[in-house]
């Protein structure tokens, strides 16, 4: 929870805008998923000077609405664009405006340098994609680049790396603004994963595709489906048939991170999802998940600055009954 609004979403398309990251703000925000249970989002495109706008693949886009549109919304987005270009100074000055105000301003990928010539990367920690990490620490020293990671949430700055890294940022703001099961029924929509841990260094240098990939797939799914087990490093690494050792590597090299990690990371989700949609005691939850108690569930859940209780209060649906067998 972040103490952030979410409710009305405007992506400022620059001259030159990458069509593949305008699109992402388009599939998360702008589609109408309200059958699914999903809020429903007001979102729109803007540009400075209304009509055709000119992409980085060479075709062009008829953009209607100006920049007024954004004044009042929750979260202004940048998609990325070609390096080496001044943003218009109405773009420099909604994003400052943005930020004054108390809403909050994303970008994806290149994009970041549009937020830092807005002087709002100033002390902050913040990323971009790794290529232009360097460039990016070059140009805006007071910015505090982190090369590795997907995204960083700032509070009122929220900066990601390249390409689907800008999807793993808009479910994270959708996840702190509507909980995890709405971020979860978006991502099933969009076919990828809700959340995906690690950061950037597992895509820098890229290894051949292994059979071990594969390997670690079937692992994972059969985890998630054991999650209330002993999931410690040593039985996963007997269940895959390798030594907790090689086990470590494969998961740095495929997920960019440990596999305790990991399990962390599917058991608070699960908990998530149980709290919202169910009204099952903290203790039972902390139980179906694995963590045993509910003193070890709310000690993973100071992670997101709240309690369990809080995240329900704020979360909760209907509760979805449930009948033993």
């Amino acid at each position: 929870m972040s103490g952030y609004p979410l409710r009305s979403v405007v992506a400022v398309a620059l001259p030159g805008v990458s069509p593949f990251e305008l699109s992402v703000l388009c599939e998360v925000f702008g589609i109408d998923r309200t059958g699914d249970g999903v809020p429903a989002f007001d979102f729109a495109v803007v540009t400075e000077h209304p009509g055709r706008v000119p992409t980085s693949m060479g075709f062009g886009l008829d953009v209607a609405d100006g920049l007024d549109r954004a004044a009042r919304a929750d979260l202004v987005a940048v998609p990325a664009r070609p390096l080496g270009q001044p943003a218009p100074a109405a773009v420099v000055a909604l994003l400052r405006e943005t930020v004054a105000r108390g809403a909050r301003v994303l970008s994806i990928c290149s994009a970041a340098f549009v937020l830092a010539e807005a002087g709002l990367l100033d002390g902050r920690p913040c990323t971009t994609h790794w290529m232009n990490t360097a460039e990016l620490a070059r140009r805006y020293p007071r910015a505090r680049v982190d090369p590795d990671v997907l995204y960083v949430d700032d509070g009122a700055v929220v900066t990601s790396a390249g390409t689907a890294a800008g999807i793993d940022a808009c479910l994270h703001l959708v996840r702190q603004a509507h909980g995890a099961t709405v971020a979860a029924r978006i991502a099933r929509r969009m076919v990828v994963p809700p959340h995906r841990d690690g950061g950037q260094a597992q895509y820098v240098a890229t290894p051949l595709p292994r059979a071990a990939d594969d390997d670690v797939a079937a692992l994972q799914e059969w985890a998630l489906e054991h999650l209330a087990e002993d999931l410690s490093v040593e039985r996963l690494a007997r269940r895959a048939l390798v030594s907790p050792r090689t086990l470590a590597r494969r998961f740095a090299e495929t997920c960019g991170t440990t596999p305790a990690a990991w399990v962390a990371r599917m058991r608070l989700q699960r908990a998530q999802e149980l709290l919202e949609t169910t009204a099952l005691p903290v203790d039972a939850i902390a139980a179906e998940v694995g963590w045993g108690t509910g003193a070890v569930l709310r000690s993973h859940f100071t992670k997101l600055g709240t309690t369990p209780l809080a995240y329900r209060r704020t979360f909760a649906g209907p509760p979805v009954v449930r009948q033993s067998a």
